[in-house]
C-alpha cells in the first residue's frame, strides 16, 4: 500500500473493528447454522459469510457498488429479498423452538446438502444486505484519495473487513464449539433457536423499516 499509509490504515482497522464487533445478521445465522449443524456447519456458514462480504467488497472497490445504491429499483429490490430471507430464516429457528425435536448436529451435517445449506445461507444472508453494501460505501471512501489512491488500495481496504469479520466470527464458533455439551440441552436450544428467530426477524423488520 504505497498510497494508504500504514497510519492511515491503522485508524481504518479501529473504525472496522468496531463495526465487526456489533452483532448483526451474519452472527445470528452462523449461530443458527452452529446450533443446527455443529462446527462444520457453522464453518461453513461462515465462510458463506465471507465470501458474500468479499462479493460487496469487490463491488464497492469497483465502483459498481456506487451504481447499486444510486438505482433505487436494484438497490430497493436487493433490500427487499434481504428482508424475505431474514425473515424466513427467522421463521424457521422459531419453528425448532416450537417443536424443540432436534437432531443432532452430526445428523444435521451429514451430506453435502447440509454443508451447502449452510455455506448458502451465510452467502445469502449478507449478499442480500444492502446495509453490508451501504457500510462499504460509507467508510471506505473516508480513507481513499480520489485520483490518488489506486484500485488494490481499495480492495485491500474492503477485504479487510471480510477477513476481520470472519476471523471474529470464527472465534465464537470455539466458544460455541467450548460450550456445545450445554448447548445441546433440549431446554437450552429451544431458548437459544428462539432468540436466534426473533433476532433474525429483528433485523428482517429493521431492514424493511429502512427508508
Amino acid at each position: 500500500m504505497k498510497v494508504v499509509t500504514w497510519s492511515v490504515y491503522g485508524s481504518y482497522l479501529a473504525v472496522v473493528i468496531l463495526v465487526v464487533l456489533a452483532p448483526g445478521p451474519d452472527t445470528m445465522v452462523m449461530l443458527k447454522n452452529a446450533l443446527a449443524r455443529g462446527g462444520r456447519g457453522g464453518l461453513l456458514a461462515i465462510l458463506g459469510i465471507a465470501a458474500g462480504n468479499l462479493v460487496q467488497g469487490t463491488a464497492a472497490a469497483l465502483g459498481l457498488g456506487a451504481l447499486i445504491a444510486h438505482s433505487q429499483p436494484l438497490f430497493h429490490t436487493l433490500r427487499w429479498l434481504g428482508v424475505a430471507y431474514l425473515c424466513y430464516l427467522g421463521v424457521q429457528a422459531l419453528r425448532g423452538a416450537w417443536r424443540g425435536n432436534h437432531p443432532t448436529p452430526d445428523e444435521a451435517s451429514r451430506g453435502h446438502a447440509g454443508g451447502f445449506r449452510s455455506w448458502r445461507e451465510g452467502f445469502l444472508s449478507n449478499v442480500t444486505n444492502p446495509k453490508v453494501l451501504v457500510l462499504y460505501l460509507s467508510v471506505l471512501p473516508q480513507f481513499l484519495t480520489p485520483g490518488v489512491t489506486t484500485t488494490l488500495d481499495a480492495l485491500v481496504l474492503a477485504y479487510t473487513v471480510a477477513v476481520l469479520g470472519g476471523v471474529w466470527l470464527l472465534l465464537m464458533l470455539l466458544f460455541v464449539h467450548r460450550v456445545r455439551a450445554w448447548l445441546r440441552r433440549r431446554t437450552v436450544r429451544r431458548a437459544l433457536d428462539a432468540v436466534t428467530g426473533t433476532a433474525l426477524l429483528g433485523f428482517g423488520a429493521a431492514l424493511a423499516a429502512e427508508s
